[in-house]
């Protein structure tokens, strides 16, 4: 990888795609088991097979046409061909693509294992972690590098023994840290399920010569004093934890900072004193979700289309029920769980002077008008066509949750038929990731010539796993926006 090339630059949700981190299914995720689902964050066991050849390989395929052209042009008909053993798409296989621009999380853990020193000190932190005997440690530093990645992410040895539970939720990489221009936010995992993938990440961001020239632009989140001095039955309301899909670089200086189930109010004043501390940002807006499981991040109810267009959930905007101004504050601060949707917006130097936003339409509007100049009609796209029970059921399946690939060309799901209707009464032209994959192939179609589209995956076991698009990716480098 060609490291002199290498930038870290994301300053909104919508300028093109340049270079992200995915991580494609693994066999720990074969291993989850229904007495563990829940644990491991997961409402059902998935297929691997079908989640790999006949969902995410057409993700990964999509995302090369769109960022890497050349590494996948004119090798699909080969790749589809049903006696394939899928080595481009597996990491440890010698034909595995290696992108520099759809970068694989296992590669970069498998290369800083190549130095002995890392390799030890990560070893024995894993072991650490999962209560490892001397005997698995001894044994785990025995493993040659690639399989060793392969063995921290999945549990287990290379002969199929299980040593410690899988990281099935690696594949949603966006929760592993946001790039806040040319900073990296490390994440605080709000469950043990997902600890040790938080693990790895720091290793790999503090360890391989990629991020060599961004080390001091990593961002780690302290833990409160008070979280260790109070009694365990009341620490959680202390704790800092914060995830990567609560997180957007919405705009040039302004981040969103989700808290939900997975973020607490506390690391989100320790993010918002840490990125105005930085000058990163001039503004951080706090959108207090309910703390439900269908909900999870803030990336699960809206995320960016265009500049002028967002996609949400109506029943948690002006559908739903006005946030009272009374005790507004309190309600932002209140650790303890909340149905009530709260919106302030900070502004560097005015911290004690909070902006309130009564509807979630109210803030995106804002965000459309101010940070990106536009002075025309604002477009809220509603999550099954803001219509009782599709609502509902579509944003469980990630209807709300899409990755742009460059202004108004974003990625979703198939199942969600009301929502991309409504994509499409608005003007978007709506085409399946297969299908747009065989026209980029025979070359009726090039990913330059693709706008104000919305790409559909196949999903059927994807959409078990509960993430989407814009969770299955962390991205590095997205263009500057002009106005």
């Amino acid at each position: 990888m060609n490291n002199s090339k290498f930038t870290l630059q994301v300053e909104s949700e919508i300028g093109s795609l340049e270079r992200l981190i995915i991580h494609s299914p693994d066999s720990g995720l074969g291993k989850v088991v229904p007495t563990k689902a829940q644990d491991w964050l997961f409402e059902d066991i998935i297929h691997l097979e079908t989640m790999r050849k006949k969902e995410y390989d057409f993700y990964v395929k999509l995302l090369l046409f769109f960022l890497d052209f050349s590494k996948i042009h004119g090798k699909t008909q080969e790749l589809d061909h049903p006696n394939n053993k899928r080595g481009f798409y597996i990491p440890e296989k010698e034909d595995f693509h290696h992108s520099e621009y759809v970068i694989e999380f296992q590669t970069l853990l498998s290369d800083i294992l190549h130095d002995q020193s890392i390799k030890g000190k990560m070893v024995a932190a894993v072991c650490s972690r999962e209560n490892c005997s001397y005997s698995v440690q001894t044994e785990l530093l025995e493993i040659e590098p690639i399989e060793l990645a392969k063995t921290l992410i999945s549990g287990a040895f290379p002969d199929g023994r299980m040593i410690f539970p899988p990281v099935p939720n690696l594949i949603f990489t966006r929760d592993i840290g946001i790039v806040i221009k040319d900073h990296l936010l490390l994440n605080r995992p709000a469950t043990n399920a997902r600890a040790r993938e938080s693990l790895l990440g720091k290793y790999i961001f503090f360890n391989h010569s990629l991020f060599s020239s961004y080390r001091d632009k990593i961002i780690e989140l302290p833990d409160s004093i008070h979280y260790f001095l109070l009694p365990e039955e009341e620490n959680h309301l202390k704790k800092i934890t914060l995830e990567g899909g609560d997180v957007m670089m919405i705009g040039k200086d302004h981040l969103i900072i989700g808290v939900s189930e997975r973020t607490s109010v506390f690391a989100a004043n320790q993010t918002i004193k840490l990125v105005f501390e930085k000058n990163l940002v001039n503004k951080v807006s706090i959108v207090k979700i309910p703390n439900k499981r269908a909900f999870m991040h803030i990336d699960t109810i809206f995320t960016q289309v265009r500049r002028d267009v967002w996609v949400m959930l109506g029943s948690l905007g002006r559908g739903g029920d006005p946030v009272k101004h009374d005790g507004l504050f309190q309600s932002l601060i209140n650790p303890e769980p909340s149905e009530q949707l709260t919106i302030l917006q900070f502004h560097k130097g005015k911290e004690d002077h909070p902006i309130h936003f009564p509807f979630l339409e109210d803030l995106l509007e804002d965000i459309s008008q101010k940070d990106f100049n536009h002075s025309g009609k604002v477009t809220i796209i509603y999550s099954g066509g803001n219509e009782f029970p599709y609502d509902a059921r579509e944003q469980w399946t990630d209807s709300c949750n899409l990755l742009v690939l460059k202004e108004g060309v974003v990625v979703g799901y198939d199942r969600n038929d009301k929502t991309a209707k409504s994509f499409k009464d608005l003007g978007f032209d709506v085409r399946n990731a297969v299908d747009l994959i065989q026209d980029f192939e025979n070359g009726t179609e090039h990913p330059d010539k693709i706008q104000n589209t919305l790409i559909l995956l196949p999903s059927a076991e994807l959409s078990r796993a509960r993430g989407g698009s814009h969770c299955m990716s962390m991205p590095l480098t997205r263009k500057s926006l002009s106005f």
